[in-house]
């Protein structure tokens, strides 16, 4: 059971992110409805402790197996999205896979064609949209200690 609690329409969200870089570009994806990207990830479980999380939802999502490196930044995001207010608790964790392939052709992942992934150029994150937008400039410099970051 995924930890989300909805009230009328607000929801409370307990979110995992994974941070891939390699040949200096990052996987993001986005909802093929949507037109923002984000780090992929999802929910944690309800009893799941969060790199556990990310690492179930790396392989549910693009059946890779990763390594958690470490706790990057831990979020309290609020935002409207789909007429919804969302108050959404997230741990951004940087992950490493040797084996991964740097693709310039975006891609659907193990779920189907709800989701596209592509490994987008760090140089280019300014000009995409990009939540949470602190990404757009963080994910060029990684912090040595973990950030506790608020966006209201």
């Amino acid at each position: 059971m995924d930890a989300v609690f909805n009230v009328n329409n607000e929801v409370f969200n307990y979110r995992v992110a994974g941070v891939l870089i390699k040949n200096n570009h990052v996987l993001l994806h986005k909802q093929v409805t949507d037109q923002h990207w984000s780090l992929p990830g999802g929910r944690v479980q309800v009893l799941e402790d969060s790199a556990t999380g990310v690492k179930r939802e790396m392989q549910e999502e693009l059946g890779y197996t990763v390594e958690v490196e470490k706790l990057l930044w831990v979020t309290e995001n609020f935002f409207t999205y789909q007429e919804r207010t969302y108050h959404e608790i997230g741990f951004y964790y940087q992950l490493s896979n040797d084996n991964l392939n740097v693709t310039a052709s975006p891609f659907y992942g193990e779920e189907g064609e709800q989701l596209i992934y592509q490994w987008i150029p760090l140089k280019v994150l300014n000009t995409i949209t990009l939540y949470p937008e602190f990404l757009k400039s963080s994910l060029k410099e990684l912090p040595t200690n973990t950030q506790h970051i608020i966006i209201k």
